[in-house]
């Protein structure tokens, strides 16, 4: 049981409606390298905040938080539970905690230097730099995550203000309640592992090769995502497949142990349950009990 099957179930036995918090299902075009809900699966249930930009566009934070807010409210407004579903962290807990995200627009110019600062000094030294400026919003960011520490130094030096300071938090106006899924960290880089292979088998080459022949650049956020960024040197003639296939392994090894970093175990604020001792019908008991009411059997899938 993952994030989908779940959240599927709650959904269609609480009618419910998924809200995706994954940045990486905004793009059209970026179906298996993302695990993207099926059209089956979202034929179930509605979703929403999937498919809502091109490969070539940007859905920064903000804007992020933004739809979220609207689409939670007019999901309530309907008689139904909002349900946030995804993984990207600082998506998440923006919407969850309230933050408020500062509405500094991009500077190419400065991006530019900044960008060939990492090329030339190497990721660790822009994470250093960003420590000096900014030491909250540093311990936060993975330095490997090159795009969103140039990020937090764009908005530190436009504002003269530290981004960390300007995310001030406010809470929304509804009960959340967070639910973690977790397993034994062995066991999930085996089933980590077996995505991998499987998406391979899905056909994501032939899905990174059109999206690089309609044009769409490494540089772009889309195109910097885990499963896709790996393909570069394949496609440059610099890997093989089966290095391509390593590295996304590895890659998807520090994702997991960053997620960690961002949803903690001891978080009190999350309930956690562990996916090989849990059914999804003890995780719906728990959501039920704190609704506040019963399931009707009448609303059960028959």
């Amino acid at each position: 049981m993952g994030k989908t099957a779940l959240s599927l179930h709650l959904a269609e036995v609480l009618q419910g409606e998924v809200v995706s918090a994954d940045s990486r299902l905004f793009y059209r075009g970026m179906d298996v390298g993302t695990a993207k809900p099926t059209p089956e699966e979202r034929a179930r249930v509605p979703h929403h905040l999937i498919d809502i930009a091109g490969p070539g566009e940007t859905v920064g934070l903000a804007e992020f938080q933004e739809l979220a807010y609207a689409t939670i409210g007019d999901i309530h407004a309907r008689g139904k539970l909002p349900l946030l579903v995804g993984g990207t962290g600082q998506y998440v807990r923006a919407v969850v905690e309230g933050w408020r995200v500062p509405r500094v627009p991009p500077d190419p110019a400065l991006r530019a230097r900044l960008e060939a600062q990492a090329e030339r000094e190497g990721a660790a030294a822009l994470h250093a730099r960003l420590a000096q400026l900014d030491p909250d919003a540093a311990e936060r960011l993975d330095p490997r995550n090159v795009r969103r520490v140039i990020r937090a130094l764009e908005v530190c030096l436009i504002t003269g203000r530290p981004i960390s300071q300007q995310q001030r938090k406010r809470p929304p106006p509804y009960r959340i309640l967070q639910v973690g899924l977790t397993m034994e960290r062995a066991a999930l880089y085996a089933r980590a592992d077996r995505r991998v292979e499987a998406m391979i088998a899905a056909g994501l080459e032939e899905e990174v090769r059109q999206l690089v022949e309609a044009g769409y650049g490494w540089d772009l956020p889309a195109m910097s995502g885990l499963g896709y960024a790996q393909f570069r040197p394949y496609f440059e003639g610099r890997a093989t497949l089966e290095q391509v296939v390593a590295e996304i392994r590895r890659a998807t090894r520090r994702f997991i142990r960053h997620q960690y970093n961002w949803f903690r175990l001891n978080d009190r604020a999350i309930r956690w349950f562990d996916v090989t001792e849990t059914t999804a019908e003890e995780i719906e008991q728990a959501v039920v009990e704190w609704l506040g009411e019963k399931v009707d059997d009448a609303r059960l899938p028959q």
